[in-house]
């Protein structure tokens, strides 16, 4: 199994979703680049628990903790370490999964692989490794900037509805005006209607998303994959 992305800059990432804390390594930054924490803990706290009604009711802080790799606010070249403490994590909660595959998760198919699997919450395979994806994604995004290119992503599904609009470049204003992360609004309303409708009745809805990136330069990439 591999726990990194990336190939120039590299992220490992660690961490399980009932453990002490999530976190990674980031490797292959360039040196003396700026590193707002503010900015990167905003990125965290827009992705945390527990922040609406059709949410996890999950209470984490996800207060971001850097270890190395910076000094006086900017980047020293070398590895970037982090760690993401965890709070709330109710464990008992979830000893009635333990011998019970959840629908549609990663439960079968990771005891298949490894033989063993952590049925707290996901154990690996839990969305809270996204936190660690979002601090990585923080302090790369300058990087791209730099150069002009923007990126916007957005709910465009739930269920049954879909925006109208495809490969449209929403604010991020706009996205996270509403719970849903849907940018239209009357949707987004639906949306969230219906989640709370199969919440109600005990059961769940897929999704969709659409990332948009504007000022890809001319041959970025390679021939056929990446």
């Amino acid at each position: 199994m591999s726990n990194t992305l990336g190939r120039i800059i590299r992220l490992t990432s660690f961490g399980e979703s009932h453990g002490p804390a999530m976190g990674g390594i980031l490797d292959g930054l360039p040196s003396n680049m700026p590193v707002n924490i503010q900015e990167i803990q905003k990125e965290l706290d827009r992705r945390k628990p527990g922040t609406s009604k059709i949410t996890s009711e999950r209470k984490e802080p996800d207060r971001l903790e850097i270890l190395s790799g910076v000094m006086e606010g900017k980047t020293l070249g070398t590895p970037l370490g982090f760690i993401i403490r965890t709070a709330d994590q109710i464990s008992k909660d979830y000893d009635h999964l333990k011998d019970v595959f959840r629908p549609s998760h990663a439960d079968y198919t990771w005891e298949k692989k490894y033989g063993l699997r952590d049925h707290r919450g996901g154990g690996r395979s839990s969305a809270r490794e996204t936190a660690n994806w979002v601090v990585g994604g923080s302090l790369v995004r300058p990087i791209l900037e730099r150069e002009g290119i923007l990126i916007s992503t957005y709910v465009s599904g739930i269920g049954s509805i879909d925006l109208a609009q495809n490969y449209h470049f929403y604010s991020e204003e706009e996205v996270y005006a509403a719970d849903t992360r849907c940018p239209e609004k009357a949707i987004g309303k639906r949306m969230e209607e219906l989640v709370k409708k199969a919440k109600e009745n005990n059961d769940s809805l897929g999704g969709r998303i659409t990332c948009v990136i504007k000022n890809v330069p001319p041959g970025l990439g390679e021939p056929v994959f990446d």
